[in-house]
């Protein structure tokens, strides 16, 4: 069952950093819609976008799926032939809660759902047209981001289609500063109290490492992604569409 945040309201989470804990996968869903503007637009587009770039007999990979809210929107969207899709998170809970909804929803002619309880850095990606970081590479180790869109690219068919969504920071420190205000306003405007946000703030501070969007675009074509689009933004909150160039 899910439940309203209300994590940093009191003492029921010891200071420290954030973790993906039982605690969150019980609130997550309201979590991250009263956190970051947009997501619920965002969840449902990332299922059209990998309609259109889903291709028959391969893998479309959501990793950091949490509670596969992305990985259940490309189920109802996509219906490329014999593909499937490959839902990762190093999160028991949300694997777990991923397992039990995919049973209570069940239905001919939707796409196969893998849940895999796994560490992204470890998940071998192969025979893929679609990959989804949805607000996840943010998570990982910063020395280790560009490694992992290495592995992505590799493993990506050509023509497939990373989508990357991210908090990201501004080189402008005035934007910078009213992204932040206007980023605190909106989830004052969600129910959020002030003491709220400054704790979830200090425990994001050491696990969440957000980048620039020009660092960004710099990792990708790196990695060998062309052309890299952004399509949405909602404050401090982006999200990209980086292709692998046809063979």
């Amino acid at each position: 069952m899910n439940h309203k945040d209300r994590l940093f309201d009191t003492d029921i989470l010891e200071a420290g950093d954030f973790v993906f804990d039982e605690r969150v996968v019980s609130v997550f869903p309201d979590m991250i819609n009263r956190s970051v503007p947009g997501y619920g637009l965002v969840v449902p587009m990332i299922g059209l976008l990998a309609r259109q770039f889903a291709q028959e007999h391969s893998n479309l990979y959501d990793l950091g799926c949490s509670l596969g809210a992305v990985s259940l929107a490309m189920r109802a969207a996509v219906s490329a032939r014999d593909a499937r899709i490959i839902a990762v998170d190093n999160s028991p809970g949300m694997i777990r809660q991923l397992g039990a909804a995919l049973e209570d929803n069940r239905a001919p002619g939707l796409l196969e759902v893998q849940p895999l309880h796994q560490d992204i850095l470890e998940t071998r990606i192969e025979n893929a047209s679609v990959v989804v970081l949805n607000f996840t590479l943010q998570f990982v180790d910063p020395a280790k981001r560009a490694g992992l869109l290495q592995r992505i690219a590799e493993g990506l068919n050509p023509g497939g289609a990373l989508i990357l969504s991210e908090k990201v920071r501004f080189d402008n420190p005035q934007e910078q500063e009213l992204q932040t205000r206007w980023h605190h306003e909106f989830k004052r405007a969600q129910g959020y109290s002030d003491l709220e946000i400054a704790r979830k703030r200090d425990a994001l501070e050491n696990v969440m490492r957000p980048d620039s969007l020009r660092g960004h675009h710099a990792r990708l074509e790196a990695a060998g992604f062309n052309p890299v689009y952004q399509w949405f933004q909602g404050f401090n909150f982006v999200s990209l569409i980086a292709f692998r160039p046809p063979a």
